[in-house]
């Protein structure tokens, strides 16, 4: 994976934004997943804050151990709050875009990874941003 994200580098993004979307796109399983499973038992609104929260431990997690694995770490729960805290900003884009489709769009309610996916999508550039100035530093 590795030789694959440092050819795709070469159109002008840098390895570790292509690591870290790389990461959003598994992260945006685990969240959908997460929607999913508990969509029967809850409304949309607390399944997917739920899902947010399951998606972002996981990138957490791995962008700690891959993306941004050059780094010296803070201890884990420390780090790990950190990332939580700066991805609240992504957190507003995302639930938000996530929100307001659930509430304006039935086929969203009908279908919602295509509210987790225009959800991830819009905060995407503020987790980055936030994750590699404040959390991976």
């Amino acid at each position: 994976m590795d030789e694959l994200i440092r050819r795709v580098s070469r159109i002008g993004l840098s390895e570790a934004f292509l690591r870290f979307a790389t990461v959003g796109t598994l992260g945006f399983l685990w969240d959908t997943g997460t929607v999913y499973l508990l969509r029967p038992h809850v409304n949309l609104y607390v399944a997917g804050t739920c899902g947010f929260v399951v998606a972002a431990t996981f990138n957490w997690f791995i962008n700690r151990i891959w993306t941004f694995r050059e780094i010296q770490h803070a201890p884990m729960h420390i780090q790990w709050g950190k990332f939580l805290a700066a991805n609240a900003v992504g957190f507003v884009a995302n639930r938000g875009t996530f929100f307001l489709l659930v509430a304006f769009w039935p086929l969203v309610v009908e279908h919602p990874v295509i509210g987790i996916a225009a959800g991830s999508m819009a905060g995407l550039v503020f987790n980055y941003f936030l994750s590699k100035t404040l959390v991976f530093r």
